[in-house]
């Protein structure tokens, strides 16, 4: 039987050519599909949650002093932030509260008559702070992708197991933010009240992992960063096993 040279066995170098050419627009259509779908996973997990009013630190201790932080964000594309207002519960005041100047913004305290006085030291207190204001001077106004934060020295600390403090926020157009939902168990509200946590001098003082201060993004930001972290290396191993892929037998 007369055997066939190789050279004769192989195919036309066209037919070579086009099960290439066709054979590298396969790859890369799944490639680009990957890639795609790489940057949307990562875009989507990019999101910051949003963000809103908020009181630091989360907690403080009963009959004590707390130095309280309230960051106010902007999330307006076009509109400043021009007033802030942060209203006290009747059923927590606090016999002293102290505000700490921020530059461009004008402050007004208002206060109520108390039902029932409070005692501070050898004080009867018959009046408590009910309202604080902020209003920007001009360009202290807090402008779109910025934030600001205002700063009170309150106490001492009812003896309560929550103080919600419920927020207005104004911005330059008029439209104004109420940052009022109370918490709800298991669920999620649309505008959340800043909310300090009331702990006992013994809880206080027992030694509890440090906790992040909230930034307006909220612990979903550290869930997206992680889903995206995992689908970034399942669509990465599929490209790498797409390449890799042997190419069809010719003939």
């Amino acid at each position: 039987m007369k055997r066939v040279p190789p050279q004769a066995r192989r195919p036309p170098v066209s037919q070579t050519k086009d099960d290439e050419m066709k054979l590298t627009g396969k790859n890369g259509l799944r490639t680009a599909a990957v890639l795609a779908a790489v940057t949307a996973m990562i875009g989507v997990s990019a999101l910051p949650a949003a963000a809103h009013v908020t009181v630091n630190p989360k907690e403080a201790t009963v009959g004590g002093y707390a130095r309280l932080n309230f960051r106010v964000p902007n999330e307006s594309d076009s509109e400043s932030t021009v007033k802030v207002e942060v209203a006290f519960p009747e059923d927590a005041p606090f016999a002293s509260v102290s505000v700490k100047p921020s530059a461009g913004w004008t402050v007004a305290t208002e206060k109520r008559k108390l039902s029932k006085p409070i005692k501070n030291h050898d004080s009867e207190i018959t009046e408590a702070v009910s309202k604080i204001t902020w209003t920007a001077d001009g360009s202290a106004a807090v402008k779109p992708g910025q934030f600001q934060e205002f700063d009170l020295s309150v106490g001492p600390v009812p003896d309560v197991k929550q103080i919600i403090f419920k927020a207005l926020q104004t911005y330059s157009d008029g439209t104004i933010v109420r940052w009022i939902d109370e918490p709800k168990e298991g669920a999620e509200v649309e505008h959340p009240a800043p909310v300090l946590k009331v702990v006992k001098a013994a809880a206080a003082a027992a030694p509890a992992p440090a906790a992040k201060e909230e930034s307006g993004e909220g612990s979903g930001v550290s869930w997206a960063i992680a889903l995206g972290a995992v689908a970034l290396l399942v669509s990465l191993a599929a490209l790498g096993l797409s390449l890799r892929r042997p190419a069809p037998p010719a003939g």
